[in-house]
């Protein structure tokens, strides 16, 4: 089966050379959504971890959206952050959003992430 990219306008635009996500049948692979409003393409929350781990949050559901996935359907995840000494603000929005059955994860420190966020997440999602 040939992969198929998934893009949404309710999320930010890829910002290089990739995709929000590649369906690839049973399987699709999100890129790494950083906090950017999609509407403007601002930072939301600068400073603010809770927020803008809930921006990242929406935004992956809106990629999955796209492909006619939710949140439900993510089996792994990778959390970036730039201080682990706010892993549990990131951890208590994250686990609104994956309630029941949460993924895998891996979460891992970073020295940058792009435009300055303190979060980036990706996740695989399985239908």
């Amino acid at each position: 089966m040939p992969k198929k990219i998934v893009s949404s306008d309710r999320a930010p635009k890829a910002i290089g050379p990739y995709s929000q996500a590649v369906d690839a049948g049973d399987l699709v692979f999100c890129s790494g959504q950083i906090p950017l409003d999609p509407a403007g393409g601002q930072i939301v929350g600068p400073g603010d971890v809770v927020a803008q781990t809930e921006r990242v949050l929406q935004n992956l559901a809106a990629v999955l959206q796209a492909a006619g996935l939710t949140l439900g359907h993510v089996v792994r995840t990778t959390v970036y952050m730039t201080d682990l000494a706010e892993f549990a603000k990131m951890n208590e929005v994250y686990a609104r959003h994956f309630a029941t059955e949460p993924p895998a994860r891996s979460t891992v420190q970073v020295s940058a992430l792009p435009r300055g966020v303190r979060v980036e997440i990706d996740a695989i999602a399985r239908r």
